[in-house]
């Protein structure tokens, strides 16, 4: 059973802070799961317990509960209530390794929820860098990713519906499915090097809608372009990453030549 952390019998809230008091309200909780008087998996207090304790309002408790979510210290669990949960780490990029193997290599639990999964005609746009002409047909994936049952990515990938035949035969709504593990076991096909560029804007109203952000929202976007060894080009990829669940790192080092 999930433990509850005893609460104050006085607030802590100084009202006349400089600081806001849903600001208050929010470090004096993360304080509390960094002390680990609130563990992971711990059942966080009710919106009604909160105010109480703390003489503030509900806008406020709101307010602070869902800072703490944005930074990776809470999550809502639908029809349970909101439990404390460990802050996301930094995610390193690399072209040819899938979001499944990132997510267990870093021992997190991933899923997937199938947007679309059709076979479109290639524009200019898409068929350029697949090095196919204009109107090709190429398979079209847009997933959310997620980790922990946390949606944190929302993925679009474009590959030549001739290097991969039946690949939409697959059943896409498994929630773990692997696009490089299917490239691999199914079709004998190894990603080994590509590019990625990495980037922000504002997410569109789907995006945030999927991602669970307020908007205005920020994104961050990574497109990245896959080739095999024998330089064909794999796949492009287009995904808008939440700024907070899923930070992206880059690994650099310092040569002297």
């Amino acid at each position: 059973m999930a433990r509850q952390a005893n609460l104050p019998d006085e607030s802590p809230i100084d009202r006349n802070h400089p600081d806001a008091l849903y600001a208050q309200l929010r470090n004096l909780l993360r304080g509390m799961i960094e002390r680990r008087e609130l563990a992971v998996n711990d059942k966080l207090p009710s919106e009604r317990e909160l105010v109480a304790a703390y003489g503030v309002s509900r806008i406020t408790v709101r307010q602070a509960i869902k800072e703490l979510e944005n930074l990776g210290y809470l999550q809502t669990r639908p029809g349970k209530g909101i439990y404390v949960t460990a802050p996301a780490p930094f995610y390193e990029l690399e072209v040819v390794r899938s979001f499944t193997q990132t997510a267990h290599a870093n021992n997190r639990k991933p899923g997937m929820r199938l947007l679309k999964a059709e076979i479109v005609r290639a524009d200019t746009e898409v068929a350029r860098p697949l090095s196919l002409p204009t109107g090709a047909e190429v398979v079209f994936l847009e997933r959310l990713r997620l980790l922990d049952d946390l949606p944190v990515v929302v993925q679009r990938d474009w590959f030549s519906a001739s290097l991969a035949p039946g690949i939409l035969d697959i059943d896409w709504t498994v929630e773990n499915r692997s696009l490089y593990g299917e490239f691999e076991n199914r079709y004998g096909i190894v990603p080994t090097r590509g590019q990625s560029t990495l980037s922000a804007r504002l997410a569109s109203d789907l995006e945030a809608s999927l991602l669970q952000l307020e908007r205005p929202a920020a994104v961050l976007t990574l497109d990245q372009i896959a080739y095999d060894n024998h330089n064909r080009t794999v796949n492009i990829s287009a995904a808008a990453y939440h700024p907070t669940r899923y930070p992206l790192s880059l690994r650099q080092s310092h040569r002297r030549f």
